[in-house]
């Protein structure tokens, strides 16, 4: 037992050491540079809470935020409809399913600044011209609005993510006992009561995991926002990911851009064990 508990241990020493290393200390200094006037080098001065009052009376950061929220509550959303409803489609003993979940998962495969830049060629090349053949004045000068900003995100996002979503719901579609499903065929159940009060109960762990990895990832999109539109127009597209860079790198505000790294890390982890703890509550034990 001594000899397993060694070898646990050194097994799992490289992984705490890089967590340590990667994550937790530069989290450490960065919570304490963000109570000083720190400027990526040297902090000289101790400044207490007034970067974190500072933050909150800024408008581009307020603005940001909204933003996120806003595009973080629709693609939630989506993505796990999506995902849902991509699970159950490969799932019904198609002959073309496995090619059909090879073809839905292959877009996670792609980076997201590809992606951005790959979306951002169809928005604006490929949306004009067929706008222009149809003559459809809305396909056109797509991206140059903050509503096609923001529903080119929402397209980008559900088109890269969906597919990994749906391999989340298909294990547990899979773990669903099919004598349940029978009986309720055999009590004449129709689709949407089997579906119901059956398949979506018993796929519940499901929807928390993938809530929480959809939650997560939204909040914290960045290079897709940056390639796709780069925040424009007039920064009304721009994520508190993007924004937070754009106060540390583009402004030099280091310690300031902290703060609100601190304050946005505070944010999603509420909202993240929040819905954990009542997602939790909901699920149904085999």
């Amino acid at each position: 037992m001594n000899n397993r508990k060694l070898s646990f241990w050194l097994f799992l020493t490289p992984v705490l050491l890089g967590l340590g290393l990667v994550v937790v200390l530069p989290f450490v200094y960065g919570l304490i540079f963000s109570f000083t006037d720190w400027n990526g080098i040297t902090a000289n001065n101790f400044l207490g809470f007034e970067n974190y009052i500072n933050l909150f009376k800024d408008a581009e950061f307020r603005a940001a935020m909204g933003f996120t929220v806003l595009f973080s509550v629709v693609a939630i959303i989506l993505l796990n409809f999506l995902g849902l409803a991509l699970a159950l489609l490969v799932t019904r003993k198609l002959k073309s399913s496995n090619f059909l979940r090879t073809v839905f998962f292959m877009p996670n495969l792609i980076g997201g600044l590809i992606l951005g830049f790959i979306w951002q060629f169809i928005f604006i090349s490929v949306f004009d011209d067929i706008g222009q053949a149809l003559g459809i004045e809305a396909l056109s000068g797509w991206l140059s609005t903050t509503n096609t900003g923001f529903w080119g995100l929402i397209i980008l996002t559900c088109w890269q993510m969906a597919g990994y979503i749906m391999i989340i719901y298909i294990a547990y579609l899979q773990n669903i006992p099919n004598e349940l499903i029978e009986a309720a065929e055999i009590d004449g159940a129709s689709s949407w009561q089997r579906f119901r009060h059956i398949t979506f109960p018993l796929v519940a762990p499901a929807f928390t995991i993938s809530m929480f990895l959809t939650l997560s990832n939204s909040f914290k999109i960045y290079d897709q926002n940056l390639s796709l539109t780069g925040g424009g127009p007039y920064n009304s597209t721009q994520m508190v990911a993007m924004e937070i860079v754009k106060t540390a790198f583009s402004e030099n505000e280091m310690a300031f851009a902290q703060a609100k790294g601190v304050i946005f890390f505070l944010i999603v982890s509420i909202i993240a064990i929040t819905q954990v703890y009542y997602n939790k509550k909901r699920e149904v034990d085999m």
